[in-house]
């Protein structure tokens, strides 16, 4: 991961961090609430005493604490007059979007029933940590009838910028993409990595287009901060795309039927490239393209995802589980529960230098848009904005 500079909103030229706009903006809280925070750590009875604030490595959890956590426990939660604001610990899974343990710790030394005494218990509820939890809380949320947002890899640059905008009126720029690329029939992708070249053909269907907004007032519901992208659910995909893993290899992806089919080394280390394809040897579903995302929002670059792809001008394609974005990849299509991830792969200038988008268009209305060239959102995308 690249290094960031931490900007002042004044330098990034954003408002101040607002928690009780953001939490009344999100969530809309009614007076006797109940709401919770959702940390992950290695081994959850460190939240004990809150013994992980002394140790390194859980940068987004102390955030949870500090930002979120004292935050509201402050005068923040005197404003809302919720009834509860608590903080637990689970053990971290291994990857994005597992399901989550069946059971979590407190500060004071208690280990609780996830189910009974957190999902039915709270209305809204945080979940702040290393990986993605989209998924199983959305599952859950439907279930038992909460609502909420996941966080992941939050630090102070999304904290300054992500989570400083107003998301009504971000949201009206958000409509404006959404409107201008809902009805897609397809998407084509064009990209190089030094002398290799990929096209992937992604068909949509014509389907209505699905955005991030920030906004969750209804129980059932889940939101990932910051918010700002407009996706599509794939219904088919053919061709090959690269795909750079977090150790830096880079592999060509090759596509068929909606699925990545076959892995083959760029650069890097074969030993990645294996284990990539052996999990999609062995569990079909872990290989499906799940999602076809793109950013609408301008801001910095922060170092982790979950902003980095609502920036415009980038977009990523995700492999696994979609459930969540109310695709029909859940958790029974696995073998193996351990390969039901949603794995996001950004197109970035900063994440993926290595690969150069030649072009991404879009077929809609009987008529071929150019949307993306070198990162850079072109007249198409830009004149929805006006």
């Amino acid at each position: 991961m690249q290094s960031t500079k931490v900007l002042s909103n004044k330098e990034l030229n954003f408002p101040d961090f607002d928690l009780l706009r953001l939490i009344k903006t999100v969530f809309a809280p009614k007076k006797k609430e109940r709401l919770c925070i959702l940390i992950d750590l290695d081994n959850p009875e460190d939240i004990v005493n809150f013994n992980y604030l002394k140790m390194d490595g859980y940068p987004a959890q102390q955030k949870a604490h500090e930002i979120f956590y004292q935050g509201l426990k402050n005068e923040v939660g005197t404003h809302l007059e919720l009834d509860a604001i608590d903080i637990y610990a689970y053990q971290m899974t291994s990857g994005s979007n597992l399901e989550l343990p069946s059971s979590v710790y407190t500060p004071d030394g208690k280990a609780l029933d996830l189910i009974k005494d957190v999902y039915q218990k709270y209305d809204i509820i945080l979940c702040i940590g290393t990986f993605s939890a989209t998924a199983p809380l959305t599952a859950a949320a439907r279930e038992y009838g909460f609502r909420g947002a996941t966080m992941h890899g939050l630090n102070d640059i999304i904290i300054n910028t992500g989570l400083a905008i107003d998301y009504i009126e971000a949201n009206k720029n958000i409509e404006k993409l959404r409107l201008g690329l809902t009805g897609a029939d397809s998407a084509d992708i064009d990209f190089e990595v030094g002398d290799h070249k990929c096209h992937l053909h992604v068909y949509l269907g014509d389907q209505i287009a699905q955005k991030s907004y920030g906004m969750c007032h209804k129980a059932k519901e889940i939101v990932h901060l910051p918010a700002g992208e407009v996706y599509f659910v794939p219904y088919d995909a053919e061709g090959s795309f690269p795909m750079k893993f977090d150790d830096g290899t880079i592999a060509h992806m090759i596509v068929s039927k909606g699925r990545v089919k076959k892995v083959i080394l760029i650069s890097g280390d074969q030993n990645t490239v294996d284990e990539f394809q052996n999990k999609i040897n062995n569990d079909k579903a872990a290989g499906i393209i799940g999602e076809l995302g793109f950013g609408t929002q301008q801001l910095p670059f922060s170092g982790s995802d979950i902003q980095d792809e609502k920036i415009f001008g980038t977009f990523h394609l995700a492999t696994g589980r979609n459930d969540h974005l109310h695709g029909s990849i859940n958790l029974d299509r696995f073998i193996d529960k351990k390969n039901a991830t949603h794995d996001d792969i950004l197109f970035s200038k900063e994440k993926t230098p290595e690969i150069k988008i030649t072009k991404v268009t879009m077929k809609r209305n009987g008529k071929t848009e150019i949307l993306i060239e070198n990162y850079e959102p072109k007249e198409y995308l830009l004149n929805l904005l006006k």
